[in-house]
């Protein structure tokens, strides 16, 4: 009884198969190698939420000392995107082609989500230092606010901690959650009310990015309101998830007597996002 080696078993495979054969299982080959390769795409998803009235890994998201802090029962959610495809967070072609059949995926060249070149640790650096300003502006926009209706902030010391989260966009959800632990008012009034938005230390609410997604997590993880920068509207508007209700804000006053109304119950006469009408120009 004869034995034939592996090598010559392959051989014989390979030249008892025609060329176009050979020529399409050539292509596959190249195609799962193209699929594994590192992606010139980012794709984003809904990223997690975090109640700033609530704790994170054992460590309160907003620490408050010299001074009495009031705990209510609702929630106030900072929503977040999951982004690969980043320095740092390298994402394959496969991921890629899947998340264009995702409808909670957003796929876009990477370069107009980062500057091109930008390594891992300056974007690192970048998003870390765009959160601690954006916490910096929280604090200047609640002592602000609630020294304008009358609340003693003087010796107020505030830290602020959460997880693997970077960038400016929370800044309007921190400032509202520091007014909350500071007032005897329970604003929430129980309910779970999530936003997004830049804060300036005027309190101004400033657009941000990922919206659409940022609205998809909230509904996820329980929020029947959100909270968007009149900025985004637009992006807003065709977009809610069902079962959750919008409310456009420009100034951190707005979103904070939004927030009152919507824990006494009296939130079905705040302003809905609409739609930016374009305006024809003249010559």
């Amino acid at each position: 009884m004869s034995h034939t080696s592996l090598p010559s078993r392959i051989v014989w495979y390979f030249r008892a198969r025609s060329p176009r054969y050979l020529a399409g299982l050539i292509a596959v080959a190249l195609c799962l190698v193209v699929l594994c390769l590192p992606s010139a795409y980012s794709v984003e998803m809904p990223g997690p939420t975090q109640n700033v009235l609530g704790s994170s890994s054992g460590k309160q998201v907003i620490a408050v000392s010299n001074a009495r802090v009031y705990h209510g029962k609702g929630k106030l959610l900072l929503t977040t995107v999951n982004a690969s495809g980043l320095p740092g967070y390298p994402v394959t072609n496969a991921e890629v082609l899947w998340a264009l059949f995702d409808p909670h995926a957003i796929v876009m060249p990477r370069e107009v989500v980062v500057p091109t070149g930008q390594t891992a640790e300056e974007y690192e650096s970048e998003s870390a230092k765009e959160m601690k300003d954006s916490q910096s502006a929280a604090v200047k926009a609640a002592k602000n606010m609630l020294r304008k209706r009358g609340v003693d902030v003087s010796g107020v010391k505030v830290r602020m901690h959460v997880d693997d989260i970077g960038g400016p966009s929370a800044g309007m959800m921190y400032t509202l959650g520091l007014i909350d632990k500071l007032t005897p008012q329970d604003e929430t009034g129980g309910k779970t009310i999530a936003g997004t938005g830049t804060i300036d230390a005027k309190g101004k609410v400033g657009e941000i990015g990922g919206i659409r997604l940022k609205m998809i997590g909230a509904k996820r993880d329980g929020a029947t309101w959100f909270l968007a920068p009149k900025g985004n509207c637009d992006e807003v508007v065709g977009h809610v998830p069902a079962g959750m209700r919008d409310v456009a804000v420009s100034t951190i006053d707005e979103a904070y007597d939004a927030v009152v109304a919507i824990g006494k119950g009296k939130g079905a006469s705040l302003p809905h996002c609409t739609a930016a009408r374009s305006v024809k120009g003249t010559e």
